[in-house]
């Protein structure tokens, strides 16, 4: 039987190029029924579409959906449990967390002060001192695949980091602390980077108290999702003079023209671009390939997530709620 693989747009069909034996591409844009009675063997939605673009899966013949995100917070609750959800684990956490590198760099260097300064008729030749990255201890929440990148980055750089996830466990990097410590490790952290995905258990996981014991000056990034912080908690701790942040994310997002963490010293945001890299779509159109060639084999799928009680059938997944993003 020939396998059919939906694909949000033409231009992502180009990027395939012509598809393999036994293997047919249709586009299928999820905003409304799929233009076909045939069963799809690998339905891929458009990037960075909500969780909720599956209900128009509904009850159609659907074997397995990929994401081009990695995020899934809400497909649980409207996707049936017999599809193979799959996230795009491989595709972002690089150019995530060379993002993420990227705001701690500007933050650390106030660039964005420099650059608002080229605005002003007669630009200042403000030489300030700025906080500087070297000697700074970053606290990275978040074990996952774009911690693990950013980690890795920041130790070339030769600074000390901690290591935060669900459970406390040693590698050979060292120490994993658990969420349960955060509020303790607060105090240890110039940096903080949020790189968890958003659940139960990490929404507002920054809230009052945890900035309350964070050293005063701390920065906050977050590169995971916007309700993992508490939007208003966070905008007075800024407003206090108590934290700075860098956002790639925010809560609600896209964050309103009149909200004052636009226009609060010490605040840069960036409106969700972290994997937003040309290459990207190569590693994507690379995951695709691989996907449908299990499906033809009849191999177990690349990233499935476990949102539901797991099809021995399917193979391995990963469980909801662990900690990569």
């Amino acid at each position: 039987m020939t396998l059919l693989i939906t694909l949000p747009d033409s231009p992502l069909v180009e990027r395939l190029g012509s598809p393999p034996a036994d293997t047919d591409y249709l586009i299928w844009d999820m905003q409304s029924a799929p233009p076909t009675a045939r069963p799809i063997g690998l339905a891929v939605m458009p990037y960075m579409a909500p969780a909720s673009t599956l209900r128009v899966v509904g009850d159609r013949a659907v074997t397995a959906v990929q994401s081009l995100s990695l995020g899934y917070d809400g497909v649980a609750e409207v996707l049936r449990s017999d599809v193979v959800f799959c996230n795009a684990k491989g595709v972002h956490e690089k150019a995530t967390a060379e993002h993420a590198l990227a705001l701690i760099l500007s933050a650390q260097r106030e660039l964005g002060e420099f650059a608002r300064a080229q605005t002003e008729p007669s630009p200042p030749w403000d030489q300030r001192f700025t906080p500087g990255l070297e000697g700074a201890t970053v606290m990275i929440v978040g074990a996952g695949g774009v911690g693990a990148e950013l980690d890795r980055m920041l130790r070339a750089l030769g600074l000390q980091t901690i290591r935060v996830a669900r459970t406390a466990r040693r590698d050979a990097d060292g120490d994993v602390h658990p969420t349960s410590a955060l509020r303790e490790l607060a105090a240890l952290a110039d940096i903080v980077v949020l790189a968890v995905p958003l659940d139960a258990t990490t929404r507002h996981l920054v809230d009052a108290a945890f900035l309350a014991a964070c050293r005063p000056g701390t920065l906050i990034v977050n590169v995971a999702r916007g309700p993992v912080v508490d939007t208003a908690a966070l905008t007075e701790s800024v407003r206090s003079g108590l934290i700075r942040a860098t956002l790639d994310v925010t809560d609600p997002e896209p964050l309103p023209g009149g909200h004052p963490l636009w226009r609060l010293p010490g605040v840069t945001i960036t409106p969700h671009v972290a994997g937003r890299t040309h290459r990207m779509w190569d590693r994507a159109a690379a995951l695709i390939l691989d996907q449908a060639d299990r499906l033809r084999q009849g191999l177990p799928l690349r990233n499935r997530i476990a949102l539901h009680p797991i099809d021995a059938s399917h193979g391995s997944a990963a469980s909801p709620g662990e900690f990569e993003t």
